[in-house]
């Protein structure tokens, strides 16, 4: 017996009227390919009026960045992930520096931090490159992206010891419950919120978004990973970033829109768009 077809609402269906920004996305990822003008019009019709490229090292920033030449509302955050950790050299921060001192698409470095969820890079590796690449944000005065996974405590402690308090700070893809979110806001940081929130079972997330004032909020799919509710199971894209807005504003008792044009105010602010 054939499975019943889901029927999955599209994100047009939101309503979303306001110019808006998905902060966080991989579109250089092979998963797109020939269907990323497809992708990028869908976000348009969406009232995505900005897209963050997320590039996972010089040597991907190199190889895919004229994939956006057509595409003036991508802009780009570049920074090498914890988890390619063990192929930081100072060649590669060179290059990032390089890269951000010439290109004025580059608005952050990201995403940098500790990831012990993989076990992929050993601790102290992940440590080295995160605090070179936070002294690389500070020396060229920009903004950084935040990866943790299965590391807060650690990542927080970083954070400190290196008096990033008070500076320029996404922290990207949250997760946490609400004393983490209130530990954030109260460096004074941002935190974006992705797909996952849409999840029923993610009460913890949840709560969170309902301490999280409106003017440290951004929003984010990541993709093409962590697919919200009602598309879970299936590619992630810009678009999709539609369904998390309409369920942060239901956590927050806002209008879709209201939440959509604050995020999107706080997202130009933050990057300088």
């Amino acid at each position: 017996m054939s499975k019943k077809k889901k029927n999955r609402p599209l994100p047009q269906t939101v309503g979303l009227e306001r110019p808006g920004v998905e902060t966080h996305a991989h579109l250089d990822l092979e998963h797109y390919g020939e269907e990323l003008d497809a992708v990028i019009q869908r976000a348009r019709e969406c009232s995505i009026a900005k897209i963050g490229n997320v590039f996972l090292g010089v040597e991907a920033y190199r190889s895919n960045r004229h994939l956006f030449d057509s595409y003036p509302e991508v802009f780009f955050i570049l920074g090498l992930h914890p988890n390619d950790a063990d192929r930081f050299t100072d060649a590669e921060l060179e290059g990032i520096r390089e890269a951000c001192k010439k290109d004025s698409r580059i608005k952050a470095v990201g995403e940098i931090g500790l990831d012990f969820y993989w076990e992929r890079v050993p601790e102290d590796v992940q440590d080295r490159a995160f605090r070179a690449q936070l002294n690389l944000a500070r020396e060229l005065e920009m903004p950084v992206v935040i990866h943790s996974r299965d590391a807060n405590e650690q990542t927080m402690k970083v954070l400190e010891e290196e008096n990033w308090s008070g500076q320029p700070l996404l922290w990207h893809c949250f997760g946490a419950g609400s004393d983490m979110a209130r530990r954030i806001i109260d460096h004074g940081w941002h935190i974006s919120i992705p797909g996952t929130v849409t999840y029923r079972k993610n009460e913890e997330a949840q709560e969170a978004v309902k301490v999280i004032p409106a003017d440290k909020l951004v929003l984010e799919t990541d993709c093409p990973f962590l697919t919200p509710e009602p598309w879970r199971g299936k590619r992630n894209e810009p678009a999709y970033v539609a369904f998390t807005a309409a369920k942060v504003a239901e956590l927050k008792g806002m209008d879709v829109n209201e939440l959509w044009a604050a995020c999107a105010e706080n997202a130009y602010r933050f990057f300088s768009l």
